[in-house]
This record gives structure tokens, C-alpha cells and sequence, in this order.
């Protein structure tokens, strides 16, 4: 299996789309900051994530969730925790930080 997903910075209110074959192991990375992109930025929270049997969709699905479109569909589907978050939300939505 393949797992694109959406991690929360508690620190910096920002977010990290990625994805991964083996997603357990790739959260503790992000969490103990072995991972250069987010390795500043930690703790991290797992807020969203979908699996795919084939690694090159679960690509395709990363690519598409960073672009504009992807954005806001996530905004749509995790509005109501967005909600809890308006502070920093504004900002994701124009810029991506992965």
C-alpha cells in the first residue's frame, strides 16, 4: 500500500502534504525530525490520509493535493478542523509549505 497525507504542525500552525509505502514509520521520521522538510517544524499531527495500491497514483494523488485545486478540496473536506485552526489557515490556503 501507498499513503498520501496531510500532517498539522502544532508549533507553526502550518501543514506538510507527503506520501509513503510504509506510513507508520514515516510519521515517526517527521516526529523525531529525521526528515529534512519537516524536521524544523515538528511536533506534527496526522490529520487526513489515503491509501492507494499502486505507488504511482498515490504520486499523482501528492501532486494534485499540492496544487490550488487539491488545496481547496481539502479545505472542503477538513473544514470543520480547519475551523479550530483560522489563525495559520489563510496562509496554507496560499501558500504550500511542503
Amino acid at each position: 500500500m501507498f499513503y498520501v497525507y496531510l500532517l498539522h504542525s502544532i508549533s507553526d500552525r502550518g501543514f506538510y502534504i507527503g506520501y509513503s509505502s510504509d506510513l507508520r514509520k514515516r510519521l515517526a521520521e517527521h516526529k523525531r525530525g529525521a526528515s529534512f522538510a519537516t524536521k524544523s517544524r515538528g511536533p506534527w499531527k496526522l490529520v487526513y490520509y489515503e491509501a492507494y495500491i499502486e505507488r504511482q497514483d498515490a504520486e499523482g494523488r501528492e501532486r494534485y493535493l499540492k496544487s490550488g485545486a487539491g488545496r481547496r478540496l481539502l479545505r472542503a473536506q477538513l473544514r470543520h478542523y480547519l475551523k479550530k485552526f483560522s489563525a495559520r489557515t489563510g496562509a496554507w490556503i496560499n501558500r504550500q509549505n511542503s
